[in-house]
């Protein structure tokens, strides 16, 4: 009998496969597809793994105390929406691959992000502007640092009181471009160095790119609200690079200035939103506007939310960034990571 050649033409594998195995793979694949038929809702499979189980946020619910209440209101809220039919993943249980898809094809709102906050009403109207006082020499730099780039930044773009719609979502629009990018990185260099040590990152990394991705779903539900012409994407282009680079290369030099630095940027984040909030009361902005639907979506809103809920929900999202960084910038690099699994409500 001739053997193979060592290299077979991908389009020639099928051939090279029985029919017998293609029947026992497809009820295989079938039987595996059912575990997400129960759901009320069009979600892949991932998604309603993380509705009736919760996964691990960045946003500070601290394990323990009041933390766990957290935890459980999240889930329980998560959960709410899921059939009675519906598997319950439990400690010792397997969840579904996320590569596997629910048998209708979700909405790209739906699949846009993996993990999605839940507020209570009442503790969104409670968040407000609040500063860590910086004593150490790593927090002195960062806070310099962001200070610096905030004064600049408000007078090349003008900010100020009395400002237009267009004018409130350009700035926006830039800095969730830009914010979305310390999480990126410094989840991606722990995730390396995790390799290449042969070690466990203790929890990290996952809050860290869950960060990431909740600034970038900031900026996609902005840019519903308004496109931006050339001549911005450009300047976008020219600053991601330049603050990635810049960033990559202080996490190298001091992991905890840049945290801290971070912590910083979303305590300014939350005095720009509540400014907006501010706007919005006063009747200057958004006038009747309704909350775009990706928005609705991910944070839960009701239909027809207004953009005052989606600001509210934008502005509790910065505050858990500015708990957690500046939590982390005082803890060392192989501390375990000490947010709770599920809640995105400060304790």
């Amino acid at each position: 009998m001739t053997s193979l050649p060592a290299l077979v033409p991908f389009a020639a594998l099928p051939a090279l496969v029985p029919f017998a195995a293609l029947a026992s793979t497809g009820r295989l694949l079938g039987s595996m597809s059912g575990l997400v038929c129960g759901a009320q809702r069009r979600l892949p499979a991932h998604t309603a793994f993380a509705r009736s189980h919760g996964t691990a946020t960045g946003h500070a619910g601290i394990v323990g105390g009041a933390g766990l209440s957290h935890v459980k209101d999240a889930a329980q809220a998560f959960g709410a929406n899921q059939s009675s039919s519906s598997p319950s993943f439990a400690t010792s249980g397997v969840a579904p691959h996320p590569g596997m898809k629910a048998p209708s094809p979700p909405t790209d709102d739906e699949v846009e992000a993996c993990w999605r906050p839940v507020y209570d009403t009442a503790y969104l109207e409670k968040v407000k502007p609040f500063h860590i006082t910086p004593e150490r020499l790593y927090q002195r730099i960062g806070f310099r640092a962001i200070m610096a780039a905030r004064w600049t930044f408000d007078k090349l773009t003008g900010y100020g009181p009395n400002m237009t719609e267009a004018k409130w979502l350009q700035r926006m629009i830039f800095l969730e471009t830009i914010a979305g990018v310390p999480g990126m990185v410094a989840g991606v260099l722990r995730h390396l160095k995790s390799l290449r040590s042969m070690k466990r990152d203790h929890g990290w990394i996952h809050t860290l790119l869950q960060e990431a991705e909740n600034e970038r779903m900031h900026l996609l539900t902005f840019f519903e609200l308004r496109k931006p012409g050339p001549l911005f994407r450009a300047s976008i282009i020219v600053a991601q690079g330049v603050f990635w680079n810049l960033y990559f290369i202080g996490y190298l030099v001091s992991p905890r200035t840049c945290h801290a630095a971070v912590g910083f940027l979303e305590e300014e984040a939350v005095k720009t939103y509540t400014h907006a909030l501010q706007e919005i009361d006063a009747g200057r902005l958004w006038k009747g506007k309704v909350a775009p639907p990706i928005a609705c979506e991910y944070w839960g809103l009701k239909p027809g939310a207004s953009m005052r809920d989606l600001i509210l929900a934008v502005r509790a999202d910065e505050a858990c960034h500015a708990h957690v960084n500046h939590t982390l910038s005082g803890l060392p690099a192989t501390a375990p990571n000490p947010f709770a699994y599920g809640a995105s409500q400060l304790p």
